[in-house]
Order: C-alpha cells, then structure tokens, then sequence
C-alpha cells in the first residue's frame, strides 16, 4: 500500500474527483501558481488548467458566492478559505445562503458545495490566524461539518464531501499536513456521519477531533502504563455526529472525557457531552471530564502559546480524575 501524508491525500481526492467529473473544480487565494498557502494543490494547475485550478481576489465573499453560485448551476465546486478565521469575512454567504437555499426551495435546489478551510496553533502565527472555529458551523441546520485527523481519513471523507448534496465545511489542521499513513491504492469514501475508533480501551472514552486525536493518542499510551485502559473515539463528522458509535463506546467504558483544541466553553465537546448525558446516563460511573484550549485569543509568543492550547498531558489528567471519581 503507498503511503501518503494528509498535505497527500487531500490532494489526491481533489485529483481523482476533478479526473473524474468535469463539474469539479477548485477556487481559492494563490491555489494555481503557488498551489496553495500550505502546498495542498501543487502542481494541480499543470494537470488540470487555470480553467478548473482558479485563483480568486482576495475575498472570502466573494469565493464562496461564486462556489454557491456554481453549486445551484450543477457544478461541484470546492472553494478553499485560506484559514478558518477568514471564514467570519464570508458568514453571510455560508450561514444565510449555502445553508439555506435547498430548504427554502422545497428541495428544488441543491447546493453541492465544499468549503475547504485549514487553521489551528501550534506554529505561532498569532491570535488571527490560529483559531478552530468548528463549533459555529455545526450550530447551523443545513450544513454539514467534517474534520478528519488522519491521511486515509481526509481523502475518504473529502471525496464524500464533494459528492454531498448539501453544503459541507471541511477543516483540515496545519500541523497534520506532514502527518503520513498507509492508504490503499484504491481511494474508499467514507461516509460522512460515521465516526471511528482509533484504539480500542475499556476504563474510559476519549472523544477527541483533529490534532487532539493524536494527543489523546498519547495520552492512552501513557494511560496504560498506570493500568488505565483508555478508548480513543474519533467523530470525523462532526455534523451528523455519528451518535450510535459515540453512545455505544460511552456505555461500553462507563466514563468520558472530550477533547478539541478550540476553546472549552461553548465548544463542540460541550455538544457531546449533552449527547452522552441525554443517551448514556445511566451508564455513567464519573462526570464528563472536558478538555479544550483556555478561554483566550492565541497567544503569538511560542511559550504562550503551548500555555494556551491542550496537549497529551491535559487529555491524560482528565482520564485520571475521571477514572479517580468512578
């Protein structure tokens, strides 16, 4: 099997579909020459032509109007907002028409849009460039909101997004762009509401998304060491959440923590664990433990900022105090 990073693998689904499909296309800020801020779409200019690799002005608005536009017309355009925090210059277009339009017609219209955005710290590019703003998608009826942790999970889900009728916010993180994995040569979509256990425990489940999956990863490995046996239950859809499986690991160990690296209060874990809460009560051994970055605008300062946001060490205290309750 070839292995590919996740830098890889986006690019690969973003190949193989726009081979396949003369109705894909991509658009977004320095994506043909430059191939992208963080070298996503490299060389796809050469293969496909400034015809279907478009580089936009510098307006979020504006990209994503265009990708709305072209969606209602049939095509399945796949627009990228250079970093998530620019996708507040493009709210009126995501939250009052994307997500609208199919409702609003009776379902005469589709909107088979995917809004491709990356963010997240970890490099020190300050308080307006590294934010994970997930959380206020998934608040939205009409969209769907996907973000994957690992490079067979990007391709598989990426090209599901595409060919999703419905308006989708797919969110990469720039620190797993190096990220590498075996993938088959044979690409498998993967279907967006279905949910993934990374390694398989018995004391407590971590629900963690994007880079803190990996941390939550860590932190099991040290878990284990103490005799905590730890499940590590990645979403990937964030909406739909892929309710079922999340239920169904919570009953099976009795405790939960959630983990992301956007900040805790009103973030996405706080919907999890009000799903837990609702569904897994009774099942319960120990309150929800919630794990998340501080209540503060990242830092640009590199110690600061390490301060600021969540790492292994934050998931593996909260496995310990949810396990030391039960």
């Amino acid at each position: 099997m070839p292995e590919l990073s996740y830098r890889e693998a986006v690019r690969d689904a973003l190949s193989r579909a726009m081979r396949d499909d003369e109705d894909v296309f991509i658009m977004g800020e320095d994506i043909a020459e430059m191939g992208g801020s963080m070298g996503v779409t490299q060389g796809m200019l050469e293969e496909f032509g400034a015809e279907r690799v478009r580089n936009t002005p510098i307006s979020e608005m504006a990209i994503v109007g265009a990708g709305i536009g072209a969606a209602i017309q049939g095509m399945r355009p796949v627009v990228e907002v250079m970093y998530e925090d620019f996708t507040t210059l493009a709210m009126e277009q995501i939250v009052n028409q994307a997500a609208k339009h199919r409702s609003m017609s009776g379902g005469q219209l589709k909107v088979p849009l995917t809004v491709r955005t990356q963010g997240g710290a970890g490099w020190s590019p300050g308080a307006q460039h590294a934010q994970q703003v997930e959380a206020w998608f998934v608040h939205v009826p009409g969209l769907k909101v996907v973000f994957p942790s690992t490079p067979s999970d990007v391709r598989g889900l990426l090209w599901s997004s595409i060919y999703d009728d419905n308006p989708v916010m797919f969110f990469e993180h720039r620190t797993l762009y190096g990220i590498k994995e075996e993938v088959t040569d044979e690409l498998e979509p993967i279907p967006l509401g279905k949910g993934r256990v990374h390694r398989e425990g018995d004391d407590v489940t971590v629900v963690a998304t994007g880079r803190l999956v990996h941390e939550a990863l860590k932190a099991a490995e040290e878990a284990e060491q103490e005799g905590v046996s730890v499940e590590v239950f990645d979403p990937r859809t964030l909406q739909p959440l892929d309710e079922e499986g999340l239920i169904a690991s919570v009953k099976k160990t009795n405790r939960c923590v959630v983990a992301h690296e956007a900040v805790a209060r009103m973030g996405y874990g706080a919907e999890v664990a009000a799903v837990v809460q609702e569904q897994a009560f009774d099942w319960l051994d120990a309150p929800i433990e919630r794990v998340g970055a501080k209540f503060a605008p990242i830092p640009f300062a590199p110690v600061m900022e390490e301060y600021v946001i969540p790492h292994a060490s934050d998931v593996l205290e909260a496995v310990r105090r949810t396990v030391s309750r039960g």
